[in-house]
């Protein structure tokens, strides 16, 4: 390969790429997709040799906040052909279902897809490979950095045909919770206790009431079913820790007992179940500086969430988007690559420090808060409320303004109606002149 020189900030450097990539999973395969169409040159490494291969402990659901990045990348068409679903959901709390619709005469909700990631990984990956200016090198594994006066200037992998050292403007960790890369630079995760456990598995026909998702608040357990391609459906419990001597002692009877106790639970027992029972026992949520010099974090490597919220998928396409949008100029020697990964750190926190403060806390199994039962009560009694929370679930709306005073004053407002509706009349001897 021919070793172009380097421009911008460091005049007369070699690099074999502009960016490398370890990990073409999700954020890796977009990242490199959305790089190399802004003129990056770009290896895709991939620690296994089959293209084929995918992440099986998933959600397999992307939230509606990733639909833009689908689309840029030029997905959509694609994912409706292989049968994803648009990822309409009811939600159960003690109040009753939460089930967001449209307001009458206004656009249909916001929605993005679940697919399972045997269908999407596969499909992502090829995408990446087909992109100009993108080598995807499968059987790659990053075994270090290339470091010179503290700054990551490319990898060494581990290949099919030996040791191999490849330098590049910037490293991207897009290698899952354990970074490889993220291990190599010396960027800590900061972990946080998680206080459910979580199994899942995959059945056919199995009906879904409306045939749309459903999560289980059930305070503090969790559970969910998300209808995916191929009339496979997704199930999976996430219980407090304190039934986890249960689940060890019998899986599968465990699994199955907490899933028929669900209210409007789905016939598991006449479905037919195609995969094992899978999942952790410990699964922390953790979060990482998302840069370094030379290097940049995104997906699971920068921050994991809790999985109940299923929302990993829809953050590492956002990541690798903010990234690209951030660095693109500088890592064709165009800008200067520092404050390049400045101003994508900054957005990486701001849109999500908040939302991960709030998991954090609701993955000690607690029950809901004040403020999480004002919301949640009236969005089971009002359209509107339920819309409002359809789009914070959706990462559409962060925090702040989720619990802002005008939504909290709403809600105040549904739940004293259904109060005064639900209060019994006074009897005609209890009235006073």
């Amino acid at each position: 390969m021919t070793k172009p020189e380097s421009t911008g900030t460091d005049p007369g450097r070699v690099y074999d790429y502009d960016v490398v990539i370890s990990g073409a999973g999700l954020a890796g395969s977009a990242a490199a997709i959305l790089l190399a169409r802004r003129g990056a040159r770009v290896a895709l490494l991939e620690r296994r040799s089959d293209p084929e291969a995918y992440k099986v402990l998933c959600t397999h659901s992307i939230t509606a906040n990733a639909y833009p990045v689908l689309d840029e990348l030029g997905l959509v068409p694609a994912l409706e052909k292989a049968g994803a679903v648009r990822n309409e959901a009811r939600w159960y709390t003690r109040w009753g279902w939460i089930r967001p619709t449209a307001a009458p005469g206004g656009p249909e909700l916001p929605y993005a897809y679940n697919i399972r990631r045997s269908v999407l990984d596969p499909l992502i990956r090829s995408r990446a490979a087909q992109t100009p200016g993108v080598d995807l090198l499968l059987g790659h594994r990053v075994t270090g950095l290339v470091r010179e006066s503290g700054r990551t200037l490319g990898v060494c992998a581990s290949t099919p045909q030996g040791e191999r050292e490849i330098r590049a403007r910037l490293v991207v960790g897009a290698d899952g919770k354990d970074s490889a890369v993220a291990k190599f630079a010396g960027v800590p995760a900061r972990q946080y206790e998680n206080a459910r456990f979580g199994y899942l598995a995959h059945f056919r026909d199995l009906p879904l009431h409306d045939g749309i998702g459903h999560t289980w608040f059930l305070e503090p357990d969790m559970a969910y079913a998300f209808p995916n391609d191929d009339g496979v459906t997704v199930l999976a419990v996430l219980p407090g820790k304190q039934r986890l001597p249960a689940f060890r002692e019998d899986l599968e009877r465990s699994f199955f007992e907490f899933v028929r106790a669900l209210p409007e639970a789905p016939p598991i027992d006449s479905a037919e179940r195609i995969t094992k029972i899978i999942g952790t026992v410990d699964y922390p949520l953790h979060s990482r500086k998302p840069t370094a010099p030379g290097v940049a974090l995104i997906g699971d490597a920068a921050l994991t969430g809790d999985p109940l919220w299923g929302v990993g998928c829809g953050w590492a396409l956002e990541s690798a988007h903010w990234l690209a949008e951030a660095v693109a100029a500088a890592a064709t020697g165009r800008a200067d690559l520092d404050r390049a990964l400045a101003a994508y750190g900054r957005t990486h926190r701001r849109k999500l420090r908040g939302h991960q403060y709030l998991a954090v806390d609701y993955a000690k199994a607690r029950p809901f808060n004040p403020l999480e039962r004002l919301v949640f009560s009236a969005a089971a009694r009002d359209a509107s409320v339920a819309r409002h929370v359809h789009r914070f679930g959706s990462r559409l709306i962060g925090p702040l303004r989720f619990l802002n005073p005008l939504a909290l004053a709403k809600a105040s407002v549904v739940n004293l109606r259904h109060r005064r509706a639900a209060a019994p009349a006074a009897h005609p001897s209890d009235t006073r002149s």
